[in-house]
C-alpha cells in the first residue's frame, strides 16, 4: 500500500544534532521555509542534544533514539542525516514501517546495501529521496532546458573538473572516520558522486568509458592530537569516455588540494557553449569566439525562492519541493543504486586497466 502524505507533510529528522551539522544548516533552514512541511519530530543520541533542537525550531517531539520517530504516526516523511556509515540500518527501519524515506548521499555503505534498499522501498510502495541535492538547482535545471532546447545545438562534449581542500594530508578529528574506504566519504563516493551527477542527470549515462580511482595519501594526520591514521580512500579520480549521443565526456576530481579548490562543469555543442561556475551560476555563449556571459535564470513558481537561505539550505530545499509536487527530476533510490553501481564500474576499470562498455543491470 502506498503511503499518503498529509498535508503539511510532517517531517522527522535523525541526525537533528544543534550545531554545525548537515542537518542543523540545510534540512532545518529549509523546512522551515516551506509551507508544505511542519517538522513533529527529530532525535539524536543524547535527549538533551534532540530537545535543544526541537525547541529551536518548533518541533514537538524529541527522542533520543529514531524508533520512535520513525514509529510516530505524525512523520510522514523520515530524514536521515547522519555519518554515512549509519544510513543503511535506518534506512531500513523507516522502510520497513512503511515511511518515506529522505536520506543523505550515499544511501548504503555499499553497493549491495543500496540496491537492497532500493528494491525494499519498491515493494513496500513508499517514494524516496536520494541527497543528490546540486540536480535540480535553478541553474542546472535552466542549463537542462536550454540543451534540450537546442541552445548548443548537438552535444560534441560534456568536462567535469573538480576539487576539494579537505580529506587530504590533514583532518580533524571529526572526519577521522573518512579516512577508511568503508566511510563512503571520499573523492569517489562522495565528490566524484555529487558532482558528476550533476552532469550525468542533464545528459544521460555514460556508453563506455575508462577511469583511474588512485590513493595518493598513504596516511593522514588528526589536527587536534597530531595522530596519524593510516588511509584506505582514494582521493583521486579520472574519468574518459562516451555518451550515448557520442558525445565525450571527461571527469576529474581531486580531494585534499591545499590551494584552489574549485569546481566547474562546460557543456559545448555544434552551435554554442553553457559552463556552470562553482556556485552552479550559469553562462554560456552562441556562435564563434565570444565570452562566456551570465545566462539569466527565470523564475518558476513551481519552485522555492532562496529568500534568506544559504546555498545548501536552499538546495535542499529544491528537494523537499520537488517532494512535495511529485516531480520527476527528483532523484530516488533507483537513482543512487545506479549511480552507485557506475562508481563501482569506475573502480573495476582502474583496477583491471579495461575499458568498461556501460551496461548497467
Amino acid at each position: 500500500m502506498t503511503h499518503t502524505p498529509k498535508n503539511p507533510i510532517g517531517i522527522g529528522i535523525i541526525g537533528a544534532s544543534p550545531g554545525y551539522t548537515w542537518a542543523s544548516i540545510a534540512h532545518l533552514p529549509a523546512i522551515t521555509a516551506l509551507p508544505q512541511f511542519r517538522l513533529v519530530a527529530v532525535s539524536t543520541t543524547r535527549m538533551e542534544s534532540a530537545q535543544e533542537t526541537a525547541k529551536a525550531f518548533g518541533a514537538p517531539h524529541a527522542f533520543d533514539r529514531p524508533e520512535p520517530l520513525i514509529e510516530h504516526p505524525d512523520v510522514d516523511l523520515v530524514v536521515v542525516s547522519v555519518r554515512a556509515p549509519l544510513h543503511a540500518p535506518l534506512v531500513g527501519a523507516a522502510l520497513a514501517a512503511k515511511k518515506d524515506v529522505f536520506c543523505e548521499w550515499p544511501v548504503g555503505g555499499t553497493l549491495t546495501d543500496t540496491i537492497e534498499l532500493a528494491e525494499i522501498a519498491r515493494k513496500n510502495g513508499v517514494r524516496t529521496v536520494a541527497g543528490l541535492q546540486r540536480r535540480v538547482a535553478p541553474g542546472v535545471r535552466h542549463l537542462r532546458e536550454l540543451i534540450e532546447s537546442g541552445y548548443i545545438g548537438k552535444l560534441r562534449s560534456v568536462n567535469f573538473t573538480g576539487s576539494a581542500n579537505r580529506l587530504g594530508a590533514r583532518r580533524p578529528e571529526a572526519l577521522a572516520y573518512t579516512a577508511a574506504v568503508e566511510s563512503g566519504i571520499n573523492a569517489l563516493h562522495l565528490h566524484t558522486a555529487h558532482y558528476l551527477d550533476v552532469a550525468l542527470s542533464i545528459v544521460g549515462e555514460p556508453a563506455s568509458f575508462t577511469a583511474l580511482v588512485s590513493r595518493q595519501f598513504d596516511e593522514t594526520v588528526i589536527e587536534e592530537t597530531g595522530r596519524a591514521t593510516p588511509v584506505t580512500a582514494p582521493d583521486q579520480v579520472a574519468l574518459a569516455g562516451t555518451l550515448r549521443s557520442g558525445a565525450i565526456l571527461s571527469a576529474r576530481m581531486e580531494a585534499g588540494k591545499r590551494n584552489g579548490a574549485s569546481l566547474s562543469w562546460t557543456f559545448t555543442g555544434t552551435e554554442g557553449d553553457l559552463a556552470l561556475s562553482n556556485d552552479l551560476v550559469l553562462s554560456g555563449a552562441r556562435g564563434d569566439d565570444q565570452p562566456l556571459v551570465p545566462i539569466e535564470i527565470p523564475d518558476d513558481p513551481a519552485w522555492p525562492s532562496q529568500g534568506d537561505l544559504s546555498d545548501y539550505a536552499f538546495q535542499t530545499a529544491q528537494l523537499y519541493a520537488g517532494y512535495a509536487a511529485n516531480s520527476p527530476l527528483l532523484p530516488t533510490f533507483d537513482d543512487a543504486a545506479r549511480l552507485r553501481q557506475l562508481l563501482e564500474a569506475f573502480v573495476e576499470s582502474s583496477t583491471t586497466g579495461r575499458r568498461i562498455d556501460w551496461k548497467p543491470s
